[in-house]
């Protein structure tokens, strides 16, 4: 029980009389331009600052530290 193409046409042609196709366009550019810019920032966001990738860091980060046991020995 989906919605039929004959139903679709019938909701579009409201919507293009309540709004015009002008406003329509207007917002479908807006639209368009708000997930593209959603899309630039996430990939912005996956990549650091330095213009290396996430991988390439990792790979080269040496972590540097001190083994210390929770249990001391007795002197």
């Amino acid at each position: 029980m989906g919605i039929s193409i004959w139903q679709l046409l019938i909701i579009l042609a409201i919507v293009l009389v309540l709004f015009g196709a002008k406003r329509l366009r207007n917002v479908g550019g807006d639209l368009g331009g708000a997930i593209k810019g959603f899309r630039k920032a996430m990939k912005e966001d996956d990549e650091p600052a330095g213009g290396e990738k996430l991988e390439d860091q990792k790979a080269d980060r040496v972590i540097d530290g001190e083994v210390t046991s929770k249990k001391q020995e007795k002197a």
